[in-house]
C-alpha cells in the first residue's frame, strides 16, 4: 500500500435517510456529480468523497500510488455501520476492491461500468484491444504532455453524447484537465490486478448482494467486464440502463436509482 501520506478527501453529503451509503465518482468528475442520483433515493444518506486532483480535494502528489490513495481515502470516510456502496467507472473498480478487502463494512454493492479491465483481458481480450485502439489519441496526448487534448479525447471516448469540448464552461474544462494526469498511474490496478481481486477467494468469495450495471450503449470491453464480474460473484445480478452510455449516473440518475432500489 503506497497511499499518499496525509491525504484527506473533500466530502459532499447528500440526504438524511436512514441508510448510510458511499458513492465513488468516475475519473474527471467529483462527489457533487451524484446530486441527481441522490435526489432519487431519499432513503439514503450519501457520503461522496472527491478523489485526489478532483473536485475540492488536494492534488495527487504523483509519487504515491493513485489507486491505493483512492482506496484508502474511500475507506477512511466509511462509518462504523455497514454501508450501501455505489461506484462508477474507476470509482466502481475501487468499490470492488473495498468489497473484497472489507466485506463486513458493505451492506450492498452497486458497480456501474467498472473499468476493472483485468477481467476483459482474461475473458475477452479482443474487446480490450479495441478499447486500447480507441484510446490511442488519449495516450498520444498524455505522452506529449498535452493534458488539455488528453482530457478532451478521454471525455469524448467515454461521454460521446456530452457537449463538445469548447461548448463546455471553462471551469469544467479546467477541472477535467487538472484531473487527467492520474489516468496512466491506474493502469497496473485496472489491467494487471495488483490488488489481487482475481485471486482465488477474492471476488469469487464475495457474497455481498451486488448489482453489476452498465448502459445500453456500453463499450464492448465494459460488457465483457460486467459479464465476467457477474459470472465470478456468487450474489451478483446484472442491470442494463436503456438508452444510456457510460455516464448513466449523470445522464439517467432516476433510472440508475430505480435499478439500485431493488437491491436496497
Amino acid at each position: 500500500m503506497r497511499a499518499q501520506p496525509g491525504f484527506t478527501p473533500h466530502v459532499t453529503t447528500f440526504g438524511k435517510g436512514p441508510r448510510p451509503a458511499l458513492a465513488l465518482h468516475c475519473t474527471m468528475a467529483f462527489g457533487g456529480a451524484w446530486k441527481g442520483f441522490a435526489q432519487a433515493l431519499p432513503d439514503l444518506t450519501i457520503t461522496a468523497p472527491d478523489m485526489p486532483s478532483h473536485g475540492r480535494s488536494a492534488d495527487w502528489d504523483e509519487v504515491s500510488d493513485f489507486a491505493d490513495t483512492v482506496f484508502q481515502a474511500s475507506l477512511s470516510v466509511m462509518g462504523d455501520e455497514p454501508m450501501d456502496v455505489i461506484g462508477h467507472s474507476f470509482g466502481a473498480a475501487t468499490a470492488l476492491r473495498l468489497a473484497v478487502k472489507h466485506p463486513a463494512r458493505i451492506r450492498s454493492l452497486t458497480v456501474i461500468e467498472p473499468v476493472f479491465f483485468a477481467i476483459a483481458l482474461a475473458d475477452r481480450p479482443e474487446t480490450l484491444a479495441q478499447h486500447d485502439r480507441d484510446a490511442q489519441p488519449f495516450r498520444d496526448a498524455i505522452a506529449a504532455g498535452d493534458y488539455e487534448t488528453a482530457a478532451r479525447t478521454f471525455n469524448r471516448q467515454w461521454s460521446a453524447d456530452a457537449p463538445k469540448w469548447h461548448d463546455m464552461p471553462e471551469r469544467t474544462r479546467a477541472a477535467m484537465t487538472r484531473a487527467i494526469h492520474v489516468v496512466p498511474d491506474t493502469h497496473a490496478f485496472l489491467y494487471d490486478d495488483t490488488a489481487g481481486l482475481l485471486a482465488p477467494g477474492a471476488l469469487d468469495a464475495c457474497t455481498i448482494p451486488t448489482v453489476v450495471m452498465r448502459g445500453e450503449h456500453a463499450h464492448s470491453a465494459i460488457i465483457a467486464t460486467n459479464d465476467g464480474l457477474a459470472a465470478r460473484m456468487p450474489n451478483a445480478v446484472q442491470s442494463v440502463i436503456e438508452g444510456a452510455g457510460h455516464m448513466a449516473p449523470i445522464t439517467h440518475p432516476a433510472e440508475v436509482a430505480a435499478a439500485i432500489r431493488r437491491i436496497l
